[in-house]
Formats: structure tokens, sequence, C-alpha cells
């Protein structure tokens, strides 16, 4: 089984973005829920995920809301495929206007 963690960064304002709401879902039922720490970061958002399709889900205009940004993105979700038993961790960086992921280790 692997094992799922993620990471925020606010690079408009060059830090960790604390307090993002996240969920992980596996087709639309909730399988976790948590909020990023003074880090950016859940470091484990679910000890184990069997293979399968599942999706992030990043609460940005709540982020935005208590930071004083605009967004022009109000969430954002990350669809990805788990395979095998590794750790998968997939990092989000956030700006006004755009955004990136990619999957870390």
């Amino acid at each position: 089984m692997s094992s799922l963690s993620t990471h925020v960064l606010d690079t408009a304002l060059g830090r960790p973005a604390q307090g993002v709401p996240v969920r992980l879902y596996q087709d639309d039922v909730v399988l976790a829920t948590g909020a990023t720490n003074e880090d950016g970061r859940i470091a484990e958002l679910v000890p184990v995920l069997a293979p399968g399709i599942y999706r992030l889900w990043f609460d940005v205009a709540s982020y935005a809301a208590a930071t004083g940004q605009d967004s022009f993105f109000p969430e954002v979700s990350v669809t990805f495929t788990v395979a095998d038993e590794r750790h998968y961790h997939i990092p989000l960086l956030l700006s006004p206007f755009a955004f990136s992921t990619y999957r870390g280790s």
C-alpha cells in the first residue's frame, strides 16, 4: 500500500501556504480532509492507498481570502493514479493567476 503527502507553496508571497483546506477523493467519496500546517505541508494525508485513481482538491479561495490576495482559480483539483507501493508526494505551487504541480518524492 502507498502513502500520500502534499505541500503547498505560495509563490506570490514567497512562503509556505499555511491553512489551505485539502480533501482527498476516490470517485466522489471523500477519503480524508486536512489543512496545511505552518510549513505548508500535510505530512501524511492518509497512511495507505490502494492502487487506483484519486483526486486531491485544494480550497484556494479560502486561502486567498485569509491572506488578502486575489485568486483567479478558486480551487485546484489534481487527479492522479496510484500504481505501486511507493510514497506519493504531490506539491502545489500557487500564485494569484497560475498554479503548477508535479510528482515529488
